[in-house]
């Protein structure tokens, strides 16, 4: 999916109306009635629970309003708040406005601090708050009553979940700057696509779990109006991928993947990556480990298969692996090539990883985890791959390798996953809350998926075979898509194996087990797209 910016949103909203018939008030209905059937489908029952509706005199606000009279069709008890005069609101807006009296809700007027600071006390009451104070309306900094009810709102109860329409008030579509007070949003859900600023720091920290409503506007139409190589990862832009396999198929059909990993202590790194890529249907995994380390990664799962490599006398691979010719044996065949999780800063190791990456390998490879750190401080080594190298770094990889700070990656995550791209002719996918995937060829995705309960051991060692084992079944042909998808399915692994442990934290083996589930829900979604 297309991300814009408001101005391409605004453009988006005049188009659908001129050309698909559909009215700026029947948009504002849609954007209503997509906010309450996602409080309904993520809060079941709402039947009598009151949702604070907090609303704006823009159109921002017009969607609050909506949102609201939708919300008591459904047995809400919503309590809304215009923090304005109704003299000033215009358009679709105030025609909002006018309806809410049909479903008997009667609005609670905020003209100045005063009554703000006697009315909002009955917010603490409320488990649900609905923000609709600015969206993407936003000129300057909030100021004045505006920031103090956002200061208020921020303030919350422990239990009180905070959701913003369109886009948290405060926050700049288009920058993602956050120059004053900002709703900090537990959900936001955003129409028809992304807006480029909610994805960028500080403002995505204020977005919490990105929900896009489709209100109407066809996606010919985003793909025409935004030029942005940018996109937001969601089913339909996966609907070429072959999921289903023909009958008279076997596992050569689906490639052979080399995971290199491993060392004394760190064996269940290797297995992870093993499984991961097991899970996702590559047709045979070799793990090549250290000598002390093969019967620990065997043990684990009988699928995979095993290659001893030279040992330090730390239990870590020797650099003479690569200098004997025998890793170059052991590649042979391989149709993709993961490297590093639990691989250790071994010396000697760094070594044997270096020499690979230089030498370019005419296969696909991954380089993770310990692989990655044996670039730390000499980046510049990575580039001239010929595209065919991903980095799959965390901020403090990244950090790392470019010789700066987390916090300063984290602050510039898709500027810098593009610019170490363009640096390294590598794809580069960087880590974290809404992974950026950058190729060389400046297209670049966001992923939408994942949720904080895969923030555990093992995770990124998952991924790394699961990427390794969709790139040997799918080969070289539009790896970077490939690799996103991945990415993709990882973390929609992540949201169910969350969901079957009730919300709570989760392990790395439980997403593997997710990861079947994960590619059914991705083809169903797919076929009803």
């Amino acid at each position: 999916m297309k991300i814009l910016t408001n101005s391409e949103m605004r453009e988006a909203d005049r188009l659908t109306s001129e050309r698909i018939g559909i009215s700026a008030r029947a948009l504002m209905e849609n954007a209503g009635e997509a906010v309450a059937q996602f409080l309904a489908s993520s809060f079941s029952p709402l039947e009598r629970r009151q949702i604070v509706v907090l609303c704006g005199k823009g159109n921002n606000g017009g969607d609050g309003f909506v949102a609201a009279r939708k919300l008591a069709e459904l047995g809400a008890s919503p309590l809304v708040f215009l923090i304005a005069d109704p003299a000033e609101l215009r358009g679709e807006a105030a025609e909002a406005y006018g309806r809410l009296a049909a479903a008997s809700i009667r609005p609670k007027i905020i003209r100045d601090a005063a009554a703000w600071s006697e009315a909002h006390s009955s917010l603490a009451s409320a488990p649900i708050l609905l923000d609709a104070l600015l969206g993407t309306g936003l000129r300057g900094k909030v100021e004045g009553l505006f920031a103090q009810v956002i200061g208020d709102v921020n303030r919350r109860e422990a239990r009180r979940t905070i959701v913003s329409v369109d886009v948290p008030s405060g926050v700049s579509g288009d920058s993602g700057e956050v120059s004053g007070p900002a709703i900090v949003a537990d959900y936001t859900v955003t129409f028809t696509a992304p807006k480029i600023g909610m994805l960028l720091a500080p403002a995505s920290f204020c977005v919490g779990r990105l929900s896009v409503a489709d209100i109407g506007t066809p996606r010919e139409l985003l793909e025409e109006i935004s030029k942005s190589p940018v996109r937001w990862l969601e089913p339909w832009e996966f609907r070429s991928t072959p999921f289903r396999r023909n009958a008279n198929t076997n596992k050569g059909n689906y490639g052979h993947a080399l995971i290199v990993a491993g060392s004394v202590g760190k064996a269940g790194a290797a297995a992870l990556a093993a499984q991961g890529a097991l899970r996702v249907g590559a047709g045979l995994v070799t793990v090549a480990t250290p000598g002390p380390s093969l019967a620990t990664v065997a043990a684990f799962a009988p699928e995979i298969m095993t290659e001893p490599l030279h040992a330090t006398t730390a239990g870590t691979i020797a650099r003479d692996v690569f200098d004997s010719g025998g890793f170059s044996a052991i590649l042979r065949g391989k149709n993709s090539v993961a490297i590093g999780p639990g691989l250790s800063t071994h010396e000697d190791t760094l070594q044997f990883v270096r020499s690979v990456i230089t030498s370019k390998p005419q296969v696909p490879v991954i380089l993770d985890a310990d692989g990655l750190n044996a670039f730390a401080g000499r980046a510049g080594e990575l580039g001239g791959s010929g595209g065919m190298l991903a980095l799959t770094p965390h901020p403090g990889e990244m950090a790392r390798l470019l010789g700066t700070t987390a916090k300063e990656v984290q602050e510039c995550r898709l500027h810098t996953a593009r610019k170490s791209t363009a640096n390294w002719q590598a794809v580069v996918i960087l880590k974290g809350h809404q992974t950026v995937i950058a190729a060389p060829d400046e297209q670049a995705w966001i992923n939408s998926t994942g949720n904080p309960a895969m923030a555990t051991a093992g995770m990124g060692d998952v991924l790394t075979g699961m990427l390794a084992g969709l790139t040997a079944q799918f080969g070289g042909k539009s790896w970077p898509h490939t690799l996103a998808l991945g990415v993709y399915l990882h973390g929609l692994a992540g949201d169910i194996a969350s969901t079957e442990a009730s919300g709570g934290p989760i392990t790395a083996s439980d997403l593997i087990r997710a990861i079947p589930h994960a590619f059914a829900q991705l083809a169903s979604a797919i076929d009803h797209v």
